[in-house]
């Protein structure tokens, strides 16, 4: 295969299918904070196709103020079930509004009404005060929680490093690492 695109692709379908993990689209997303550390945390996989590799998030959470200062990430999934991992290193780019907005319909009522009353990464007294929040909110006549909000939407990474793993048991995995050059992928492999 020549465009590993296609290649994540596959893999994230054929990682999907009867799996058993939960959250079966987490990928682990890293960014640099400003003190120039490595943050990590996993997102849920939105596509994959060769316009970026998509998650969607609040744009002033750590990780949306990460990206803004510096758009180097790189994304990691490891599908224990299938011995696959991917590691991708590119730039993120902020979605435009409508594609946000396509993303924000897609989620849950319950996913989006706590959206619209959290403020991700910001401190919390006490837990049971977003349980209240809710619950204020669903009571509100006014509450439409399927308007996206301002600081909500996500990025596109435009991947220009994407390496496969195949996990072997001997551990002489195979490792198929594509560099985009020029706009042409290239193709080499690496030892384990």
């Amino acid at each position: 295969m020549s465009n590993p695109i296609d290649q994540f692709l596959k893999w994230w379908e054929r990682a999907c299918v009867d799996s058993p993990l939960r959250q079966r689209s987490a990928v682990c997303v890293s960014t640099i904070d400003r003190d120039g550390f490595p943050a990590a945390r996993f997102v849920d996989l939105k596509s994959v196709s060769n316009e970026g590799i998509v998650f969607c998030t609040y744009l002033d959470s750590a990780k949306g103020k990460e990206i803004n200062h510096c758009n180097k990430v790189a994304l990691t999934a490891w599908w224990d079930h299938l011995g696959y991992q991917v590691r991708v290193t590119g730039r993120a780019y902020p979605l435009s509004e409508e594609v946000a907005d396509r993303y924000w319909k897609t989620r849950t009522r319950d996913a989006q009404i706590t959206t619209h009353v959290c403020e991700q990464s910001q401190p919390l007294k006490d837990p049971q005060d977003l349980y209240a929040k809710v619950e204020e909110y669903t009571q509100l006549d006014t509450s439409e929680p399927n308007v996206k909000p301002t600081n909500w939407g996500g990025y596109a990474i435009e991947a220009h490093r994407i390496e496969f793993l195949t996990f072997k048991e001997d551990r002489l995995h195979l490792r198929e690492l594509f560099t985009l050059n020029s706009g042409v992928w290239s193709k080499s492999y690496l030892q384990p």
